[in-house]
């Protein structure tokens, strides 16, 4: 019996193998796409997911193969610079495919010994006290202690198991896809910069090799969105919203995306749980999704991890969904007013105009700009230091970075005093004293995914806190 089999090999399913595997658990990561997939959906990892990139030992890979930017515009396309003084020690988006940074979690998955099994189709499943039993087209059926369905918006997962799916339906659909222009770079860009002045939704970027990614609103929305748009529609609407098609030509591929509004009513149903476009659908406004599913994924794995391991405490699974979904839903919400911001009609305008007024005061700048890239997030743990349930940013310590000390996804207990112990926990918890200048607390009590479960120099109120997330004590 394998202890997890992840459906999905994106972004989100690929992370979460990793972070199984970093706990020894036996995972099979199966999709149904023969290969992965050519199209670029998402194009960059905001702030949260390049410090998870950090905090696991990735982010020079996928330095490698990005770029940093420090642009505004994050919010509805308003026209606001990037903000100062972030809380993070990467403040900056790093542009990268979406079929690089899938290649390279996949790598990664791989090299922890996670088995990736493509062109598997899953159709069935059934669960019982012990177990799941998963069934694929071919007739094969697998057998595993959990399954998580990472599979996308059309979830096969989610509907096996009947879990609801409530939200809006598309109202407005957008044509996506690569292909190669006939005219001058500076007549795209004038052009491109005269629509966008009206139209959000609309734009021509240079890729670096000839090619160019076109958006561009389509005529209506599609019955089937799985159906390609047919090139003819591209040229029709270009020509249609800028009086010029640009001679666009040499289709690489062609896609198209809604607007569509979705939230999964629970994430877990016994020994299946959801995560990702599974488990939520938004508009990709702002660039959240791929953002969104990776961080499913760092809040799932330690977790189901621990579930496997036979060491986590009552509820800590169920935690997954008190404290994911709440972000998911406020997702939802800011690329529903995204959405509206972005209307031409008069109304959503004129509110426009007076959010691009307020975004120059540099506090509802950064506001905006923390939820955008996941920053601002604080999980409820109840009342206690401002710190608590906030992600730890990077630190420096006198012997390195705090991030460097994570990369094992297990707890960790900074130290400053020198003075606290995780005794009964050393199998679950690392314990390193050093100090910081840029930390005024004593102690920190991170979990695996860097969020702050405990601060204080007391080691009675510490021994209260570590059964909460790393399970009863050893010896």
């Amino acid at each position: 019996m394998t202890d997890v089999i992840v459906v999905g090999g994106g972004p989100t399913g690929l992370m979460l193998a990793a972070e199984l595997r970093l706990h020894g658990v036996h995972v099979v990561v199966v999709d149904r796409e023969p290969a992965p997939t050519p199209v670029v959906r998402a194009l960059g990892l905001h702030v949260r997911s390049i410090e998870v990139m950090d905090q696991r030992g990735l982010l020079e890979r996928f330095l490698e193969h990005g770029r940093q930017y420090r642009v505004g515009g994050f919010f509805a396309g308003l026209a606001a610079t990037w903000p100062e003084r972030l809380d993070t020690a990467h403040s900056y988006v790093l542009g990268i495919p979406q079929t690089i940074t899938d290649r390279l979690l996949a790598e990664h998955a791989v090299e922890l010994g996670a088995e990736i099994r493509r062109g598997c189709e899953l159709v069935g499943l059934s669960q019982d006290e012990d177990g799941v039993t998963a069934e694929l087209a071919d007739g094969t059926r697998l057998r595993s202690r959990y399954l998580v369905g990472c599979d996308g918006g059309r979830s096969t997962v989610r509907k096996l198991v009947g879990v609801g799916f409530p939200g809006e339906p598309a109202r407005v659909e957008t044509l996506l896809g690569e292909m190669e222009v006939g005219v001058e770079p500076e007549t795209v860009a004038a052009v491109v910069a005269e629509v966008r002045k009206t139209q959000k939704r609309f734009g021509l970027g240079a890729l670096g090799d000839g090619a160019y990614r076109v958006v561009v609103p389509a005529e209506g929305v599609s019955e089937d969105r799985t159906v390609p748009p047919a090139f003819e529609e591209f040229k029709r609407q270009l020509r249609a919203f800028a009086g010029t098609d640009f001679g666009v030509h040499s289709p690489r591929w062609l896609s198209r995306f809604g607007d569509a509004t979705r939230q999964a009513e629970r994430y877990r149903v016994g020994r299946v749980l959801l995560a990702g476009d599974a488990a939520h659908i938004h508009p990709p406004t702002g660039g959240q999704g791929l953002n969104l599913g990776i961080q499913d994924a760092f809040n799932l794995g330690w977790k189901l991890a621990a579930e496997v391991g036979g060491w986590a405490p009552e509820g800590l699974l169920d935690s997954y969904q008190a404290e994911r979904h709440p972000v998911a839903a406020d997702v939802l919400d800011n690329t529903r007013a995204q959405m509206e911001l972005m209307s031409t009609e008069p109304g959503p305008q004129a509110v426009r105009r007076l959010l691009a007024e307020l975004v120059e005061f540099e506090d509802v700048n950064r506001y905006l700009i923390e939820k955008i890239t996941a920053i601002g997030v604080r999980y409820d743990f109840g009342e206690g230091h401002e710190l608590l349930g906030r992600r730890m940013r990077d630190v420096k310590l006198k012997r390195g970075r705090l991030y460097e000390l994570m990369r094992g996804g297990r707890g960790l207990l900074l130290d400053q005093t020198g003075r606290l112990s995780v005794a009964g926990w050393a199998d679950r918890v690392d314990h390193v004293v050093d100090v910081s200048e840029e930390l005024d607390v004593p102690a920190v009590l991170l979990r695996p995914d860097g969020h702050v479960a405990w601060v204080g120099e007391d080691q009675r109120d510490l021994l209260g806190r570590l059964p909460r997330w790393f399970g009863a004590a050893v010896g």
